[in-house]
């Protein structure tokens, strides 16, 4: 199915991520060490959370890609969700560790002049992320994958903050010297702010949570058959990147089941060419002019 072939697709841009996650942590901790930037080592730990969420990414595509199975009718689509819900814990952790050294560095005022080579690595590292942004954000529309496409905006998020302690570690320089662990504190709360909102979007996808306006849409796109009489109920929940569609149709109570079989699979195939909605399970009701 495409579905599949996607996600197998969306695992270059996960593996595009860990390469250079892996790359620009180590660097950092590194130089932040020996030019002694509490901005840049707070980017570097940034950057190893993201390794761990990338790694989770890709094994939830790789589960994501195994077929149903007979405990498993729906597929193992939501091995995704759950894989994100993990990194969202593991790097609220790390930054809630970066907001309390800080922190603590700020308070004993431990802040001291970091070495311009740190700047410059922050720097040369957001101009490598956006590069790999770009990347993940041209596959995920390719490949129409929903991780693919956050993973895109964390990328995105890991440039900003680059540039950031850039700009703390250069103000520094002119002997501000509160601006590198300030700069620190920042990346930390930025790190818990990415980790709360992978963990809302994720819990809400577990409990079958689903966007009320985009019912609304799919209600009117049913409700423009010309066949259906009127939309009953409509549900709709999140399977990984699939959405399932329920929803109950009204239809003249004359027709025969011949009709009303080839009326549900015309409202599937609009559903899935409008809304990209592979599966859709479409109950059909004679119509009654007392509901009404």
């Amino acid at each position: 199915m495409n579905e599949y072939a996607n996600l197998k697709k969306g695992e270059r841009g996960a593996w595009v991520s860990i390469i250079a996650y892996l790359v620009l942590a180590t660097t950092k901790l590194i130089i932040a060490s020996i030019g002694n930037s509490e901005a840049l080592r707070a980017d570097g730990l940034n950057n190893t959370t993201d390794v761990i969420a990338s790694v989770a990414v890709l094994i939830g595509l790789k589960i994501s890609r195994k077929p149903p199975d007979e405990d498993h009718h729906y597929g193992h689509f939501r091995a995704e969700t759950i894989a994100s819900l993990i990194a969202a814990f593991i790097m609220m952790t790390v930054g809630i560790e970066v907001i309390i050294g800080t922190v603590q560095d700020i308070i004993q005022q431990k802040a001291s002049e970091p070495s311009l080579l740190t700047a410059w690595t922050a720097l040369v590292a957001a101009f490598v992320m956006y590069g790999v942004y770009r990347y993940n954000l041209n596959l995920s529309k390719k490949v129409d994958s929903n991780a693919l496409y956050a993973a895109a905006q964390d990328n995105r998020s890991d440039a900003l903050v680059s540039v950031g302690a850039s700009i703390g570690i250069f103000g520094s320089q002119f002997g501000i010297s509160w601006l590198d662990p300030l700069a620190g504190l920042i990346v930390g709360l930025i790190i818990c702010k990415t980790a709360w909102d992978i963990f809302v979007d994720a819990t809400h996808s577990l409990t079958d949570g689903y966007d009320e306006e985009e019912i609304e849409h799919i209600r009117e796109s049913i409700s423009d058959h010309p066949d259906v009489w009127a939309v009953k109920d409509v549900k709709a929940r999140m399977q990984g990147n699939k959405t399932l569609v329920e929803a109950t149709i009204h239809v003249n109570p004359d027709i025969t089941v011949q009709e009303g079989h080839d009326i549900t699979d015309e409202v599937e195939e609009r559903l899935e060419k409008e809304k990209n909605i592979g599966y859709a399970h479409i109950h059909i009701e004679p119509y009654e002019e007392e509901e009404t």
